[in-house]
């Protein structure tokens, strides 16, 4: 098989727990696989499909995240400090039976990322960071509910911000829409990132390319990387069940960044420009692509 793992007879059990026989769940699916595999195609490995059981369980943990983001949106506002929002997503994260995923992933110390202006992706909240009237802000959180992760993140404008800070905002959103529009089944996982690129050059900006989506659902972060600078025509074929985040870091000035903070986590522009992210998780289906967290 393309995974190289064993394929059950047809009418056997299939591989992914529905309790239906091969023959009427996943053997067509495999078939296609494996024909794409033999034709060079990069393709994912089954247990990078996501079941039914799964995407339901994905979407209980989504619910929370996007409570989470909701929530912020009512709350944040000029005054207030990057670890308020921490504490408000602990809490509400807890409070919903879940935990913060971020929170001790790799080492980092907080529930959530706040990013701010110039700050690409991996800002840490802290008490001295007051959120002032002008400012643009990412906060980028993700949930674990019952071993099922999701992830989102959102820009939120503080007050009256200008019109280049608007607008850097409106037009990351509008790319990272663009990636979700190029999501197709049995379409190549490049042409999302080309659709991303092409859309934020268009507007005057530059796309980061250290930083991209990934796989999510099982563990916070999965095959495949999802490039948002990527070639059309290339990539992983998109099978239904793939589950991954489209998340474009786009840059009001050049694309180069600045990884030198002793911290050992927060990112920034090496130009000093604004930036800005959206992120959203998404589900491939037979007939398109469902939003599962935003």
């Amino acid at each position: 098989m393309y995974d190289g793992e064993g394929r059950p007879g047809r009418n056997d059990e299939c591989w992914c727990g529905s309790g239906k026989k091969y023959k009427k769940c996943h053997l067509a699916e495999d078939d296609r696989l494996q024909a794409l595999y033999e034709a060079g195609f990069e393709v994912p490995a089954r247990g990078l499909l996501k079941t039914a059981e799964d995407v339901e369980g994905i979407k209980r943990s989504a619910a929370i995240n996007v409570g989470v983001l909701d929530m912020v949106g009512q709350r944040i506002g000029p005054g207030v400090t990057t670890e308020e929002i921490d504490r408000w997503i602990y809490d509400y994260t807890i409070e919903h039976g879940a935990v913060p995923a971020d929170l001790d992933y790799e080492g980092y110390p907080k529930s959530v990322c706040t990013s701010i202006n110039e700050v690409v992706c991996h800002g840490i909240p802290s008490p001295d960071d007051v959120l002032k009237e002008g400012d643009i802000v990412n906060v980028d959180c993700s949930t674990i509910l019952d071993g099922y992760f999701s992830d989102s993140s959102r820009m939120f404008c503080i007050g009256e911000v200008s019109p280049e800070r608007r607008r850097l905002v409106e037009e990351t959103k509008r790319a990272m829409e663009a990636g979700l529009a190029a999501v197709k089944p049995w379409g190549l996982l490049g042409d999302v990132g080309a659709a991303v690129n092409e859309y934020a050059k268009a507007q005057g900006y530059t796309v980061v390319r250290e930083f991209g989506g990934h796989g999510i659902g099982l563990e916070f972060h999965e095959d495949p990387f999802v490039s948002h600078v990527s070639e059309p025509g290339t990539g992983m074929v998109l099978a239904p069940g793939m589950v991954f985040t489209i998340e474009p870091m786009v840059n009001a000035g050049g694309c180069e960044i600045d990884m030198s903070d002793p911290n050992g986590w927060t990112v920034r522009t090496a130009d000093g420009s604004d930036t800005a992210q959206w992120e959203i998780q998404v589900l491939v289906t037979e007939d398109g692509a469902e939003v599962l967290s935003w």
